[in-house]
């Protein structure tokens, strides 16, 4: 056995870490590549099986008055989550205002829906918030209660729809509604504990990646369960719309949820397929396949794209003013800036 590279990388061990350090990127990079072309394989695989003219056929048949119900249900949603950041002005005490919070918030989220939680919500947010002045520790804890907002509004939502009105599972599922039942208390029981701990626990911060966090009052957590519930409910309301309200309304809020949860630990953009999948396994037993699909492709288009081209738009004229803006104001100016 040859022993002189191991020898060798003994002898310089920093040599060895530079060689680690290059190819480690590249291996994610490949990594990734072979992981969407196998999501691509796997969705023009399931693609074959459906009956798209069926699909097309049937979102031809939507009324007027539904599509204006379902932008109206998209627009509320969207503006709701827009305000999650203005809870997050008022616990850091940053000044910007209030069209300009919304307007960052809106992007960022647009921007997570379609491409992802890292890309969106999280860059995209640090950098719109660091070239309006504000500095990496206020951004970081204005991110950590909007995300806190969401899911603990998860959690209460998920909770109650699984613990009090379980969704009927597909025949043969190994999980029963008793299951499902346990499962919905489990995840109330987890939303109590924050509010709890928000409002009555002595030791008031924690620090995250050398960042002081401080707990949210118990008023504020409650506001933030609340707007997080409510955005998750208006957006079962849209896709329970789109679906033409022909599946009860805890089936569809239920199965809904799932495919968030199902979305995130893929990591696929705007849950390419994944929502469609997660759908059709709990709920073609009680609508046929192309119908869930077309409701579905509905809600992309109004929940996802229309928003995304707006949102661009947006991001492009805000970057242009923040460039043109630039070499006029200093840092001591901008963080000047009042809310009305």
């Amino acid at each position: 056995m040859n022993t002189a590279p191991a020898l060798q990388a003994l002898r310089h061990p920093g040599k060895a870490g530079i060689a680690g350090k290059v190819w480690w990127p590249w291996l994610k990079r490949v990594a990734t590549l072979v992981f969407f072309a196998l999501v691509a394989w796997l969705l023009v695989e399931q693609g074959r099986a459906i009956d798209w003219p069926e699909v097309f056929a049937t979102l031809h048949t939507y009324p007027p008055a539904l599509l204006l119900g379902a932008v109206a249900l998209a627009a509320l949603s969207l503006g709701l989550y827009s305000c999650f950041d203005l809870v997050g002005r008022h616990y850091t005490g940053h000044t910007l205002r209030t069209p300009t919070v919304m307007l960052v918030t809106f992007i960022s989220y647009v921007f997570n829906l379609n491409l992802g939680s890292l890309v969106g919500g999280v860059a995209f947010r640090y950098r719109l918030y660091s070239r309006l002045r504000l500095d990496t520790g206020t951004i970081t804890r204005i991110l950590s209660l909007s995300m806190l907002s969401n899911w603990t509004g998860y959690l209460l939502l998920g909770g109650l729809i699984f613990a009090f009105a379980t969704p009927e599972l597909p025949p043969g599922w190994k999980m029963g509604s008793g299951g499902l039942q346990i499962l919905g208390f489990v995840l109330l029981a987890t939303a109590a504990a924050y509010l709890l701990l928000c409002a009555l626990s002595p030791q008031r911060s924690v620090t995250l990646r050398g960042h002081r966090l401080e707990l949210p009052s118990g008023r504020m957590a409650l506001l933030q369960v609340a707007m997080g519930a409510t955005n998750w409910l208006v957006m079962s309301s849209l896709v329970f719309l789109l679906l033409q309200q022909k599946i009860a309304f805890a089936a569809v809020a239920g199965v809904l949820l799932v495919a968030a949860v199902a979305g995130v630990i893929a990591h696929v953009p705007a849950g390419l397929g994944v929502l469609e999948a997660v759908f059709v396994a709990l709920l073609s037993h009680a609508m046929p396949t192309h119908q869930l699909l077309a409701a579905l492709v509905a809600y992309r288009v109004i929940y996802y794209l229309v928003p995304l081209v707006l949102a661009t738009v947006i991001y492009l004229v805000m970057e242009v003013r923040a460039r043109k803006l630039a070499p006029r104001a200093t840092p001591a100016e901008a963080r000047t800036e009042t809310s009305r």
